[in-house]
């Protein structure tokens, strides 16, 4: 019985190392900035900012900019979360972003941006209270991304992007059970990727956009352990998303996007190499695939603009795989978000967003009945440089 605990246990571990508590689609975020934020993450047909290279790079040639356009902010997240009703002792987190756009000649432009794409980690003094001893749970994990991008505008309706993703992925976990202990020191690896975009312009009140993120290839994560080298491989989920941006009068934006995680492809069955006593050598975690919507909606009144947003994606991870996952809070499902953006003069703006993830939880169908359950607050801060 202490056998299967510290199994569970492990495992729930290095799931909270390897997707954290932080993200509001499964493991990932639903927007890179505030503007984006506010809209729900509804922005893969009409760009909001410049941290569209993150989201669509050919939505660079929708910014309106002569020359440059930058975006600098960050995000503050309070996850509030729970397993088995004890509470983790870290609450809050933040996720810097930065993108810059330039407007080379009347076809072509390029960029570049970087973003806290996942992050943040469990702090759970004892997940199995009913078990001998302490079974407290303690991880950090830091995924940053890098994605240098061009978009080529082929004629006024059609543009093409296309942006490389570079990602750094650090790790770290640290486990201490009545049965065992498990101790993986922070490591990082990289990692690459692309993203392939589009956006057409089908009238002057209706645009569509299609992107495809493909799977990003992360190294190996490997520990140097008492028994050798422990290691286990975690990629970042391929991902394809078509948004249609509709205009029905000059100052009002209405975008609807739907997207498709490829969740099952990465975090399904993840293999153990030289696994740690106790710690099982196939972990079943049983994510299923995601389909994400996204609306929001856009108010421009004078220099000032309002935006509302909502998002939903049924949990990836169900009933049956919640023994697994213990240490996953990324079960959240509906999101509704608020954001201002307001302009101080013709070059510079300000925006914040306020996003609210409503409080879920999941009991195991199988015995033992655990159960995790999570809310989320994000707050979203940028500033903008346009001439």
């Amino acid at each position: 019985m202490q056998k299967q605990i510290v199994a569970t246990a492990v495992s729930t571990a290095l799931f909270a190392l390897s997707t954290g508590a932080h993200a509001t689609n499964g493991d990932q975020m639903i927007a890179m900035s505030a503007a984006q934020a506010a809209m729900g993450g509804a922005t893969v047909a009409q760009a909001q900012d410049a941290a569209t290279i993150l989201v669509n790079p050919a939505g660079m040639a929708d910014l309106g900019m002569q020359d440059v356009r930058m975006d600098l902010g960050f995000g503050l997240l309070n996850p509030p979360r729970e397993v088995n009703g004890q509470e983790s002792d870290s609450n809050w987190y933040m996720m810097p972003a930065g993108a810059a756009a330039f407007n080379v000649n009347d076809r072509l432009y390029l960029g570049m941006a970087l973003g806290g794409i996942a992050g943040m980690g469990v702090n759970v003094p004892d997940i199995s209270v009913a078990a001998a001893g302490g079974q407290p749970v303690v991880t950090t994990k830091q995924v940053f991304r890098f994605s240098p991008a061009a978009a080529l505008k082929v004629n006024d309706a059609l543009t093409l992007g296309a942006s490389l993703n570079v990602v750094n992925q650090s790790l770290a976990m640290s486990f201490v059970g009545g049965a065992g202990q498990i101790d993986l020191p922070q490591n990082q690896q990289f990692g690459f990727g692309a993203t392939l975009g589009a956006t057409y312009k089908i009238n002057p009140k209706l645009q569509a956009g299609l992107v495809y993120t493909t799977k990003t290839d992360v190294s190996n994560m490997e520990y140097h352990t008492p028994t050798g080298m422990t290691s286990f491989d975690m990629d970042i989920p391929a991902a394809v998303a078509l948004g249609f941006a509709f205009k029905p009068m000059p100052g009002l934006l209405v975008e609807f996007d739907i997207k498709r995680i490829f969740f099952n492809d990465v975090i399904d069955r993840i293999a153990i190499t030289n696994p740690q006593p106790g710690m099982p050598a196939v972990l079943p975690f049983g994510w299923d695939d995601q389909t994400v919507y996204a609306i929001g909606v856009k108010k421009e009144m004078g220099p000032m603009a309002i935006s509302l947003g909502f998002n939903y994606g049924k949990s990836p991870i169900g009933t049956e795989d919640v023994n697994f996952n213990l240490g996953s809070m990324a079960i959240v499902e509906k999101h509704l978000s608020f954001g201002i953006t307001r302009k101080f003069s013709d070059k510079v703006s300000g925006s914040f967003a306020y996003t609210h993830a409503f409080e879920n939880d999941l009991t195991s169908s199988v015995a033992p009945a655990n159960t995790i359950e999570i809310s989320q607050n994000q707050y979203n801060f940028n500033v903008a440089y346009k001439f």
